[in-house]
Formats: structure tokens, C-alpha cells, sequence
């Protein structure tokens, strides 16, 4: 059973070294040219179903593996037990410096095991691999690969341990070279399955170069013979259950494969055509299947007997079945529990969905374990159950389940953006003539020196995507369609969808706590927009409870139905939190707290972090006191380094080295 990505593969050979006429022409290096040579030719046999020479992809046989490809697979047949493999070749000059280390933590994570346990990688010499030793072996590597392994019947083969290490060893063989690998077995999804993660060299130190058709085919082909050696060919029955379930199935099928395949050039399926003898056996499956695309709308009979599968129908049937494995989530996700479900997607407003969902997570995972792509499912203050896709930067770790988030999609285009293009006078930008102009509007509560401050630091993070230059201090060059480049920029890096934690603790755990939690917010703000179904329910009933614990604590009053909460409560709750924190690092450290004032510098070193009801904040160390500065994700890579911080207003700007401008308020 092969996947659509298993055709994403792309040799980029580097440039051929003058080594001289033939010098350094290793082994290998002649048995694929002279393989290349006899597959090229007008008398080369094939198995049936086999890619040509002359239809190949470009670069599909250059590489390890071209020559084990052509023969790998030779002894399957329809009876044969059927492996699906997922494969992605992450180039490290272009993916993120944390790319590997984040897709080693996610297969090695918790609740994959086959009783609910850690996953536990191993590797060819050890049942116990360890990743930081893996990850450091790969740190000066050009590249790795990543494999999702998924027999069929991966449920029979219990010992998928066994089975892999013998997988790869056929692998080694196939590719004549020893490998470098670990992998971790997954049970918590309807099928096990196992994430192979293969260092980019082989055993000489050189780049892993692996041939296109031994990825898309030659890998995939082994695998399904060592499953069928292990459990047997599949009986009659088993493979007319499996194609007959397949018939009514919104998703992309085998027998769309078949289909497909069996179409005249003209396009159209001929029903004579399905009487051979090798498609015997499925013709009335075949039959229900185009009658089943034609109430899709995926096909038309054009007359009887000839039908005609329409062009997107490979493409809509994909899209359907992701949409239904969205939906069993979600499903799962609210146990049974009525509820409208709702995808949130960036590209398009769905009926009613607005710009924005607030609510509780109810449950996460990967959406894409190749790419380590997460999903939310948020039970929402709406009522409804939205689901939610992660861009590839979000930890799923920072959304904790039952905690309350917020997911938006980015603005079409920044104010900031459209106030540079204004201001710029033949394609510059100048901070001073920006600041003359916000001191004389003289609105209150509006710094003009900050204002000034916030436009900088976004014209330093597209400096650093390349979109705008520094000039001189204060002097910035920009295009005249700074906005629609800006909107661009956002839109990729934030994969259309920004996720904020509002609080990282549960609404039944906000509702006794000494420190500003989200039901402190509603409270402010009357808690509008509040459902009485699902979560909107929880949150109104949290919210009675809430109120109840802020009059015990003098910072409310009930007047009948009415809750008079005290003046700067916010602030109370938040300062009173932070007293206490503060009290509790002294004692453990020695350290005296330094108070952070509204439009100070604190400069220290950041030790860790602190989670509190009221926020996250980092602990900034001078060598004799210390200050908790409110945290954001840019500084966490900045672990043990000298920091500086302005605290203005409950936002917070970041200065790291001369750079300033990796900074959020």
C-alpha cells in the first residue's frame, strides 16, 4: 500500500569532483551505471505495474539503492500483505537548528507505548537507544531521513522490534552500506506503527545518498515481503473484506488505484475492460465503486458501460479522507457529547466561525508526525468543538490539556506595517520625523518615544526576513508594498494561525487561586459571548465559584446577583502572586528580590523560568538580587545568558546583546 508522499523524494546530487579520468569510480558506482545502462534498454524486463526507464522521475535512479529497487518486490503478489511508508528527507541548512531534537522528543513521547507508556527508541546494536547521543552523531550531518513504518496488520506482528531490526537490515544490504538509526514503535492509533529516524551517512562518513525509486518503491516492496513471511499471504477472504469495506469510503482508495490504472488513454474506464481474468475478482467491487464516485459527484457514466472518472476526483477523495480522520478526532475528543463541530482554517472563514476561537483544550496530538506538526481540539466559550492545526514552530507541550487558549488568524495587514508606508518619503522611514509627529498628537496614555519603540522592533524582525534594510541609526529603506509583504510574511510564519495560552491552568483549579487567572478576566468583562453549552457552560458556573473565593478574600462584594469586584483587582491578584513567588526564590537562593518598576531596565542573567496563575515571568539574576520580568518565547533559547528588559505597561521589550527588537509588548 503505497502514500502519496512517498513520491516527495528529491536527489539534489552535489556537483561531480575532477577526479581525473577514471579515478575514484567506486564499485557501486559502476554497477548502477551499467544497471542504468540495461534498464534504459528496448528488451528490459519488468515485474507488471513497474515504472519504465524512460517515465522515471529525474534523478530517481542516482544513489543507493537503484539496483536493489529493480528487484525488490519480485516475489509479491495480490496475495501479498500490504505496508504503507511515509518518508521525508529533512535537509538541516533549511529546517529549524531544533528540528531533530523536537521529532525525537515528540516519537519518544508519552502515550505511545503499547500500554500507555513512554515510547522507548532503539537502535540496530541496542534496545535502549539513547537520542542525545543520536542527535550529537547527526549535529555536522547534511541531512537525515524520517520513516513512518505502518503494516497493515502491524497488530499480528506483536514483536515490531524484531520486524524492524530485520527491515533494516535488508535495508543495509540493499544499500551496501551499515546504517545509523533508532526508532520508536507507536500503539496508541487503530494500527501500531514505527518512526525510524536514519542518519544522513554512511558507513565511511559520506553523505546518504538513497535513489529515488528505492525510496518511493524499493524500501516500501521489502517491507511487505518480510511481513508476509512472517504472517503468511493473505487469504481470499481477507483481501475481498478489506476491498469491499473500500467501495463506500470517502477517502482515496485501492480501488481508485485500479481505476486509475485501467483507464484508457482517452481517459475513461471501459466495464468490458474489467472482465480479464487478473481483475475478476473485483469487477462487481469496481462496478460499486464508480457508482459510488458518481453519487459523490467524482464520476459520470457517459454511456452504458463507459464511465468517466472526472480529473480532481484523486484530489477531492485525499482532501475527504483527511477531513474524516479530523472528524473521529473531534469526535473522540468530546466523547460522545453533543456538540457542532467546526475546522478552523486560516485560508477561509467557515459559516459563523469569525476570526477567533477561545476555549479549552480537550485534546491534542500531530496532525503530520513526518513534520511534527500538532493539532488542537478546542471544546470553545461557542459551544462548539473547533479543531485547530498548529504551525510547525508550536510545542504541543505549551498547550497543556484543559487549559484555556486563544486562536486567531493573523490580521490581513499589520497597522504598524501601514503606519511605516505612510510615513516613509521616497522609500525611507526615519524614526525622529515618526517621533515628532506622535509628540505632537499628545494622546494620553500613548508614550510617543514607545510607540515609536514598537514600530522599530517590527521593522527589525523584517529586516531579518529580508523584506526591508537599516540604513543608519533611525533610517530604515522600505518598499512601497511594505503592508501586502508584511501580511505575506506573517501569514508563513505563523502558519496562518496564532495560538495564545491564556491560562495554563484548568478552569476548576482558577477558581481557588491567589493570582490573576482567566476567570479574573471574564469577571472585568462581564464574561460576554459565554454559551451555555459545553465549555461556556463550565466557565459561567467557574466563574460563580470564582466570585465566591474573591469575597472571602475582601476583593469582591455580593449585592444579590451582583459582583462588585474591587478597584485594580487585576493588579492585586497579580502583585500579591508575585510577593509570595518572590519570597520562595529568596529563601531557596539567598537572593534579595529587586521590585521591577513600569519603564525600567533589569538586567541580569536568566536563570529559569516561573508559571504562575497570573503569567509566566523570568528570573533575572544581577549576581545579588534578582526581578521576575514577564516571559516570552523569544527569550527561551537564552537560557544562562545576560539579558535586559523594559517592563512598560504589563508588556515587556527584550534587549539581547546590541540586538533589540526580539521583543513582544
Amino acid at each position: 500500500m503505497s502514500d502519496s508522499r512517498d513520491a516527495d523524494f528529491h536527489v539534489r546530487p552535489s556537483a561531480p569532483k575532477n577526479r581525473g579520468k577514471g579515478q575514484g569510480q567506486s564499485f557501486v558506482s559502476k554497477v548502477l551505471k551499467q544497471a542504468g545502462k540495461a534498464s534504459s534498454g528496448k528488451s528490459a524486463m519488468r515485474r507488471p505495474g513497474a515504472v519504465s526507464g524512460t517515465g522515471q522521475r529525474p534523478g530517481s535512479r542516482l544513489g543507493r539503492g537503484h539496483t536493489a529497487a529493480r528487484f525488490a518486490g519480485a516475489k509479491l503478489t495480490p496475495m501479498s500483505r500490504r505496508v504503507t511508508i511515509k518518508t521525508l528527507l529533512v535537509n538541516h541548512q533549511r529546517a529549524s537548528p531544533q528540528s531533530l531534537a523536537k521529532h525525537l522528543r515528540y516519537i519518544e513521547r508519552d502515550g505511545v507505548g503499547r500500554d500507555g507508556e513512554p515510547g522507548q527508541a532503539y537502535g540496530s546494536q541496542t534496545d535502549v537507544a539513547d537520542l542525545d547521543a543520536f542527535k550529537k552523531r547527526c549535529a555536522d550531518d547534511r541531512h537525515h531521513f524520517r520513516f513512518i513504518l505502518s503494516p497493515e496488520d502491524g497488530a499480528e506482528l506483536e514483536d515490531l522490534r524484531t520486524y524492524t531490526l530485520h527491515l533494516m537490515q535488508r535495508m543495509e544490504a540493499d544499500l551496501g552500506t551499515g546504517l545509523d538509526w533508532v526508532a520508536v514503535n507507536h500503539w496508541n492509533t487503530d494500527n501500531p506503527h514505527t518512526h525510524i529516524v536514519l542518519r544522513g551517512r554512511d558507513d565511511t562518513g559520506k553523505d546518504l545518498i538513497i535513489a529515488g525509486d528505492y525510496i518511493a518503491d524499493g524500501f516500501r516492496h521489502r517491507a511487505a515481503e518480510l511481513a508476509t513471511e512472517w504472517l503468511g499471504p493473505r487469504t481470499e477472504l481477507e483481501i475481498q473484506q478489506t476491498l469491499q469495506r473500500e467501495v463506500d469510503q470517502e477517502r482515496w482508495t485501492s480501488l481508485d488505484r485500479t481505476l486509475k490504472r485501467e483507464a484508457g488513454d482517452d481517459g475513461l474506464v471501459h466495464v468490458e475492460r474489467l472482465n480479464e481474468p487478473r481483475l475478476q475478482r473485483q469487477r462487481l467491487l469496481l462496478i460499486g465503486r464508480l457508482q459510488r464516485l458518481q453519487r459523490l459527484g467524482l464520476a459520470d457514466e457517459t454511456q452504458p458501460g463507459t464511465w468517466a472518472v472526472h480529473a480532481d476526483a484523486e484530489k477531492t477523495l485525499r482532501a475527504l479522507g483527511e477531513r474524516g480522520d479530523i472528524i473521529r478526532t473531534m469526535q473522540r475528543a468530546m466523547r460522545g457529547e453533543p456538540r457542532e463541530l467546526a475546522v478552523f482554517e486560516p485560508g477561509q472563514d467557515a459559516e459563523g466561525s469569525g476570526r477567533t476561537v477561545l476555549g479549552r483544550v480537550a485534546a491534542k496530538g500531530l496532525a503530520d508526525e513526518l513534520r511534527d506538526r500538532g493539532y488542537l481540539v478546542i471544546d470553545g466559550v461557542d459551544g462548539k468543538a473547533h479543531y485547530v492545526a498548529l504551525n510547525a514552530r508550536d510545542e504541543l507541550a505549551n498547550y497543556p490539556t484543559g487549559a484555556v487558549v486563544e486562536a486567531k488568524r493573523p490580521a490581513e495587514v499589520r497597522a504598524a506595517d501601514r503606519n511605516i508606508a505612510a510615513l516613509a518619503s521616497d522609500g525611507l522611514y526615519r524614526t525622529d520625523h515618526h517621533l515628532a509627529i506622535e509628540q505632537g498628537r499628545a494622546n494620553a496614555g500613548r508614550d510617543p518615544q514607545e510607540v515609536v519603540a514598537i514600530h522599530v522592533r517590527r521593522l527589525e524582525a523584517l529586516r531579518r526576513a529580508g523584506l526591508v534594510d537599516r540604513v543608519a541609526d533611525g533610517l530604515w529603506k522600505v518598499p512601497d508594498d511594505l503592508p501586502e509583504q508584511g501580511r505575506r510574511y506573517d501569514a508563513q510564519r505563523l502558519g496562518g494561525v496564532a495560538v495564545e495560552l491564556k491560562s495554563h491552568l484548568p478552569i476548576e483549579r482558577q477558581a481557588r487561586v491567589i493570582g490573576v487567572t482567566w476567570l479574573d478576566q471574564q469577571l472585568v468583562g462581564v464574561g460576554s459571548g459565554l454559551s451555555d453549552l459545553g465549555f461556556g457552560g463550565e466557565a459561567k458556573q467557574a466563574m460563580q465559584r470564582r466570585a465566591d473565593f474573591l469575597a472571602e478574600q475582601g476583593l469582591a462584594e455580593r449585592r444579590g446577583q451582583r459582583v462588585i469586584l474591587a478597584r485594580n483587582l487585576l493588579g492585586t491578584l497579580r502583585n500579591r502572586e508575585l510577593a509570595q513567588a518572590a519570597k520562595d526564590i529568596a529563601a531557596d537562593t539567598g537572593l534579595e528580590h529587586r521590585p521591577v518598576a513600569d519603564d525600567r531596565r533589569v538586567a541580569g542573567i536568566y536563570r529559569r523560568s516561573v508559571v504562575l496563575a497570573s503569567g509566566r515571568y523570568a528570573m533575572l539574576d544581577d549576581g545579588v538580587g534578582f526581578s521576575l520580568v514577564p516571559w516570552k518565547p523569544v527569550i527561551e533559547q537564552r537560557l544562562g545568558q545576560q539579558l535586559v528588559a523594559t517592563v512598560h505597561g504589563g508588556g515587556v521589550s527584550w534587549e539581547i546583546g546590541r540586538q533589540r527588537g526580539m521583543s513582544i509588548s
